[in-house]
């Protein structure tokens, strides 16, 4: 199934010269972990939870003064529109994002996806519902 047919459309985003701060209170407001970074409709980066937690805190960012461009994820990574639901979870397993900006021709944003928007539409090849079948000791040897 393509991605236009399973993202959400209404995003929130925040723009390059954001406060850190800002961009993890939006996080928290909306409960999500990503937030794609815009300059109007035009994806330009991505910042994550793990941006903030980890880079920022690294590199001694002030909260308060710095910006998300100072720890974004630059190029953004991103799904298109017409792009197939398996395509979009292996890119997203590439970069281990829970959430996928996704852009139509333009490259502007459309909307997002989530690893449980691919998950419970079965989308994803070997990742069907659960069955409530356990698969513990599967790989053990028989000796």
């Amino acid at each position: 199934m393509q991605l236009k047919r399973l993202m959400t459309r209404n995003v929130t985003v925040v723009a390059p010269d954001t406060p850190l701060r800002e961009a993890a209170r939006q996080m928290g407001v909306h409960n999500v972990n990503m937030l794609p970074v815009c300059e109007g409709a035009k994806i330009v980066g991505l910042l994550t939870a793990r941006d903030i937690t980890v880079r920022a805190t690294a590199q001694g960012c002030d909260p308060q003064r710095s910006r998300v461009r100072d720890v974004m994820m630059v190029p953004a990574i991103y799904g298109e529109e017409n792009q197939e639901g398996d395509e979009a979870a292996r890119l997203m397993q590439r970069w281990r994002l829970r959430m996928l900006p996704v852009v139509n021709r333009s490259l502007r944003l459309v909307g997002v996806v989530s690893l449980g928007d691919l998950l419970g539409n079965s989308v994803v090849r070997g990742h069907g519902r659960r069955t409530g079948r356990s698969v513990r000791g599967r790989h053990r040897s028989s000796s």
